[in-house]
């Protein structure tokens, strides 16, 4: 399952090969309702030639893609050129580049600063805030999207949730959950555009899409969050 919450109201979905079938099923989800969703989906190859045969199967499922990621920093020297090209004849609309861990944020920075790159996926949460340092002030000054994955910290930080009375301070911006306090939280820094927070659970994904709507929360309001989020 994916699940993706968003500001301004539009339809995201993160998807890749890792994911084994989620593709092609999704490509039957969204059967009639294409034109509803901005797809986001990553190529995650050490080949060129293997990225293009998935990008051709993308295609096929999806027509053109919105976002395509190089996932993981893989071969994304190898992939710039024909995924430039794609873009070109209209296949592609932003071109995206990721990485997990920060130890690798040096190279994402160099890839970033190549100016080739129209979007950009970081972990971001409380306990994970590295990327704060050098790449969203780096993708701000670029004009480059960011998709913050890991918003709820892979569930941990909703494991050990505040009691409801320490969240009515929040409840002007709309958040009912703790869940919806920690996606605005990052949705609240204006360099970030999305978050993808994953769930299993269609009340929780429904839940969670509520957190992608104005209003934004103040520096005040991101302060109480992280004291509620613990060191």
């Amino acid at each position: 399952m994916v699940d993706a919450t968003f500001d301004a109201g539009t339809g995201l979905v993160d998807s890749s090969p890792m994911y084994g079938a989620a593709e092609a099923s999704l490509s039957v989800a969204l059967e009639g309702r294409r034109e509803d969703a901005i797809v986001a989906t990553k190529i995650w190859s050490a080949s060129v030639e293997d990225g293009r045969a998935h990008f051709a199967r993308q295609l096929q499922w999806f027509g053109p893609v919105e976002v395509e990621q190089v996932h993981n920093l893989v071969s994304w020297r190898g992939h710039l050129p024909w995924l430039e090209a794609e873009r070109e004849a209209g296949r592609v609309g932003r071109i995206g580049v990721t990485h997990y861990n920060p130890s690798a944020f040096g190279e994402l920075e160099e890839a970033l600063a190549s100016g080739r790159f129209q979007a950009l996926q970081v972990p971001l949460n409380r306990h994970e805030r590295e990327c704060e340092e050098r790449l969203l002030p780096r993708a701000q000054e670029l004009g480059v999207a960011v998709i913050v994955m890991r918003p709820l910290g892979e569930g941990v930080l909703v494991e050990h949730a505040p009691k409801p009375e320490e969240l009515e301070p929040l409840a002007p911006f709309g958040v009912r959950t703790w869940a919806q306090a920690l996606l605005k939280w990052a949705l609240s820094d204006p360099r970030v555009d999305v978050v993808i927070p994953a769930t299993r659970d269609p009340d929780h994904a429904r839940e969670n899409a509520e957190a992608g709507e104005p209003p934004w929360l103040g520096p005040e309001e991101r302060r109480l969050v992280e004291r509620l989020a613990g060191a």
